[in-house]
């Protein structure tokens, strides 16, 4: 089942129209799947070369799950499935666009039916969050995260994106790296042992 979802995605151009590129499809997840990163969309770097968190993210969020760029993108048990597979461009003022929403409403409810195994998710960033927790994340990604082991129980963990750009957020909540960040390296670690 799973290989169908992942031979469609990576077949899927409907956002084609709105893209100032060709789509390209990222995602990277199998049956072994066990945690499931789900950031917000590709960024430049990963379109191209088409490795998810292929960029100063990456090292970020890999710092944060105590893990090294091997272990990342070499066991089976870590997948990473953003809100949206393809890089939405860049806008104006240099940042990305956000993730349209078409790509989750296609296909989110289908991958994630395919990967019965995930036993944590990581919600990076909001859009990710309002997607997965819909009412029951607070008004701001700050209060959600803030309130990270409220969501422990369905086995999610909102987090920030790790983009240079929140350097200045995690600065001013410094509770994310010292409590949620150790959090997070033991349950990777607990995941990759078992």
């Amino acid at each position: 089942m799973l290989d169908a979802v992942l031979a469609d995605i990576r077949a899927c151009r409907a956002c084609a129209p709105y893209l100032p590129h060709v789509p390209r499809p990222v995602v990277r997840v199998e049956p072994r799947t066990r945690l499931l990163i789900c950031g917000q969309a590709p960024g430049r770097l990963v379109h191209e070369t088409g490795l998810p968190f292929n960029d100063p993210s990456g090292e970020r969020l890999r710092a944060w799950m105590g893990i090294d760029r091997e272990t990342f993108y070499g066991r089976a048990e870590i997948g990473v499935a953003a809100m949206a597979f393809c890089f939405p461009g860049t806008n104006p003022k240099g940042g990305d666009y956000p993730p349209p929403p078409r790509c989750a409403a296609l296909w989110r409810e289908r991958l994630l039916t395919a990967l019965p195994g995930v036993e944590l998710t990581l919600l990076v960033g909001s859009y990710a969050q309002s997607w997965a927790l819909g009412q029951r994340g607070k008004r701001t990604m700050t209060e959600t995260v803030a309130a990270w082991r409220d969501y422990l129980p369905d086995n999610v963990l909102p987090m920030p994106h790790p983009s240079w750009r929140n350097t200045a957020w995690l600065k001013r909540n410094p509770w994310f790296e010292d409590e949620v960040a150790p959090y997070l390296r033991r349950r990777v670690a607990g995941i990759l042992a078992s």
